[in-house]
């Protein structure tokens, strides 16, 4: 199986484009050792010949030009982009599905809740109907907990992807913003059948329920929720009233932050398992100083063993 990380920053990418923090400002003007990142989206196959989309970053167009792997080149008109699966309705996660108009049908996989916000709050599918149009494939819960159906989608041989639904929050235009219903945000452990390796993807993470657990522990590669450092780093510069656990996200710093919860995936875990997992952090805000890469929180991260995602990472298990 194969994971390219097409993008690796929040909403607004980095630097973003009217922020002058210490973060953006540095990388603008290179007084900071830091790399510029667009929003977030991987890519995932089996063969490295077609692939799954995970969510349709603003940035697509410019991500697949910076990817061979995607680029079309076995007709006159081609798309390696098989299907597009989406995590949940954010802006920054959807709205790159009005740039692959020109194509053929979109097979776009996604639960009933994201699919109601995309037909009416931000009718991306009736607009798109216009143009290519989209076929609906439903991401199923069981019953009316955590449990959803594993999907395997067409052209993609040999990889499953497993929903997991998560607590977190729909988008702020949605209807349901303050009223979270299953299906607003999904996690995905994908695993290739044949091997039984496995990457669990969750880029908004706000909590760390029973099933995340476990899909946690099991996967050989954790590529989760990056965005803040500390719980109040948007109140502390002066840009938000919010905390990080206010927009859905779980900080690294903190006794039970990203990090203590990545730490603790080793606790009962063989010296292979320990050896071989991956940890890495995706879906990096602007602010957050782990993008300073002579940063002590940087140099706290390697320490740990955790990785920070970059535009272009490729992740083979």
């Amino acid at each position: 199986m194969k994971i390219i990380v097409l993008g690796s920053a929040a909403g607004g990418g980095f630097p973003q484009w009217n922020c002058n923090c210490r973060n953006c400002a540095g990388v603008r003007n290179g007084t900071l050792a830091a790399t510029a990142r667009t929003q977030s989206s991987i890519a995932v196959s089996g063969d490295g010949n077609d692939w799954v989309l995970i969510n349709a970053s603003p940035d697509i167009l410019a991500q697949i030009r910076a990817t061979p792997a995607l680029q079309p080149s076995r007709a006159k008109r081609d798309s390696r982009i098989a299907a597009v699966m989406l995590m949940d309705a954010q802006i920054d996660h959807i709205t790159g599905l009005l740039m692959l108009r020109e194509g053929t049908p979109l097979p776009l996989y996604c639960t009933a809740s994201v699919w109601n916000d995309l037909n009416t709050s931000l009718p991306l599918a009736p607009v798109l109907s216009h143009y290519c149009g989209v076929h609906w494939h439903a991401l199923h819960t069981i019953g009316d907990g955590p449990g959803m159906q594993a999907v395997q989608v067409p052209g993609i041989d040999g990889i499953r992807f497993m929903p997991l639904v998560l607590s977190s929050k729909a988008p702020p235009y949605s209807p349901h913003r303050t009223q979270p219903g299953i299906g607003d945000n999904i996690g995905l452990l994908i695993e290739d059948t044949g091997s039984g390796r496995s990457l669990f993807y969750a880029p908004g993470l706000g909590m760390i329920e029973p099933q995340v657990d476990a899909a946690m522990r099991q996967a050989d590669c954790v590529l989760v929720d990056g965005t803040f450092w500390r719980a109040d780093e948007m109140i502390e510069l002066g840009f938000s009233s919010k905390s990080a656990a206010d927009m859905g996200h779980l900080p690294q710093s903190g006794e039970a932050g990203m990090i203590a919860v990545l730490d603790s995936l080793d606790a009962h875990a063989d010296a292979r398992r320990q050896a071989e997992r991956r940890k890495i952090l995706i879906h990096i805000n602007n602010t957050n100083p782990i993008l300073d890469d002579g940063s002590a929180q940087r140099a706290l991260l390697a320490r740990h063993g955790i990785e920070v995602a970059f535009d272009g990472m490729e992740i083979v298990l």
